[in-house]
């Protein structure tokens, strides 16, 4: 079966001023369908560039990455958009749910980048709704919800798209320790129907939780368990 992510020899280096910033070194990482992952790292490590380039928000130096079999290192920006559209949802500490749409229309935003008709989009977020407990709240705006509920309504618009990909960065640091565990606990419930997840995080707490653990340091993986 054809991995969800392959990764070989990925390398991404940046400019500042004179200077060059080597982030990824030369990263190899392959992730099976239905995988439930934690990369982990401290600041500055490369995790979040991994993230970045998995996400299709980046494109690596050199190297090859394809996504769910197709080969995105030498994409342009529409192309990178097209593949995250179909095949990637992402979930961020930060929520990043517009303020003045109600929680159904922010998680059917996907949908309409997709250009799905509105009347299937907003079926389709009402379903994703529904998935993580949240088909009572959504007329409601995120500003009327707590942080886990706006989280979790994050999530919702993560998977409105059926991803192959389900990218989490640091999916629990806004949250307080219960209501992390009640998000981690989603997660695994999604993974366990075959999702893959791959969940960006500093906490080793939240990385016990996955089924697999890649540590990142220097840019390189340091072990991958």
């Amino acid at each position: 079966m054809t991995p969800v992510v392959s990764a070989t020899a990925l390398r991404r280096v940046y400019r500042v001023g004179d200077e060059e910033v080597h982030a990824l070194r030369g990263v190899d990482l392959a992730i099976d369908r239905g995988e439930y992952l934690a990369i982990i790292g401290p600041s500055g490590s490369g995790k979040s560039t991994l993230m970045h380039i998995l996400g299709c928000l980046d494109s690596p130096t050199s190297g090859a990455v394809a996504i769910d079999g197709e080969e995105v290192a030498g994409m342009g920006q529409d192309q990178l958009a097209a593949v995250r559209s179909r095949k990637i949802g992402f979930v961020f500490q930060a929520f990043n749910l517009l303020p003045r749409l109600s929680i159904l229309e922010n998680v059917a935003l996907p949908l309409m980048y997709a250009r799905v008709p509105r009347r299937e989009r907003l079926e389709r977020a009402r379903a994703a709704l529904e998935t993580v407990e949240l088909g009572d709240r959504i007329r409601h705006r995120p500003g009327q919800l707590s942080g886990g509920q706006r989280q979790r309504a994050a999530i919702a618009r993560s998977l409105v798209n059926d991803p192959s990909l389900l990218l989490a960065d640091e999916p629990t640091g806004a949250l307080d320790t219960k209501t992390g565990e009640t998000v981690l606990g989603m997660f695994e419930a999604i993974a366990s129907r075959g999702t893959t997840i791959v969940v960006v995080t500093h906490d080793p707490d939240v990385a016990e939780r996955c089924g697999r653990i890649v540590r990142i340091r220097d840019g390189l993986v340091e072990q991958d368990e």
